[in-house]
């Protein structure tokens, strides 16, 4: 909480500092200053940590598991909000709208359905996305971990969300 009160407080101080510069002190050919050396101090704050007890946070994604919020978990996982499950799909090929039937009972309805293809992205078949855009959530289909980080994002902003993980180590 110190670092981030010292970026915060330091921020305005570098922008004053960059308005000071005018494109007229510099010389045509030389680069830009780097963003990333003006705004290192944000490399210090990890808003990750903040996150209340009782939400969930993915921490790591394996080939085979997922770490949540300390605890391991071997093979697909199916999130809703801040409740987690086991579930059977092990290939995109296997999910079907009977594997995501819980999405017609689940109330409130997850705005986003991230689904967690494995390694890569893949197509999602026509018939499921018109099953998932039926039950009134959108569909993000993306790598598995890209997936988790987005969950992570979305619930910590309090978004009704939901994941359909497969395994990292998933191809096909």
């Amino acid at each position: 909480m110190a670092v981030r009160k010292k970026a915060m407080a330091t921020l305005p101080t570098l922008m004053r500092a960059m308005r000071k510069r005018s494109p007229n002190h510099m010389p045509s050919n030389q680069p830009l200053p780097s963003l990333r050396r003006t705004f290192s101090l944000y490399d210090q704050i990890n808003l990750i940590d903040n996150v209340p007890e009782d939400q969930l946070r993915f921490q790591q994604v394996t080939d085979t598991c997922f770490k949540v919020n300390g605890v391991l978990y071997e093979g697909s996982l199916l999130c809703v909000g801040n409740l987690l499950m086991s579930w059977h799909p092990k290939k995109l090929s296997e999910i079907t709208s009977e594997s995501l039937s819980i999405f017609q009972t689940v109330r409130p309805v997850p705005e986003i359905l991230l689904l967690g293809c494995g390694r890569y992205i893949q197509p999602v078949n026509p018939e499921l996305r018109a099953f998932i855009r039926s039950t009134g959530m959108k569909l993000e289909a993306v790598d598995s971990r890209n997936a988790a980080s987005t969950y992570n994002i979305l619930n910590e902003e309090c978004r009704i969300v939901a994941a359909a993980l497969l395994p990292y180590g998933v191809e096909s």
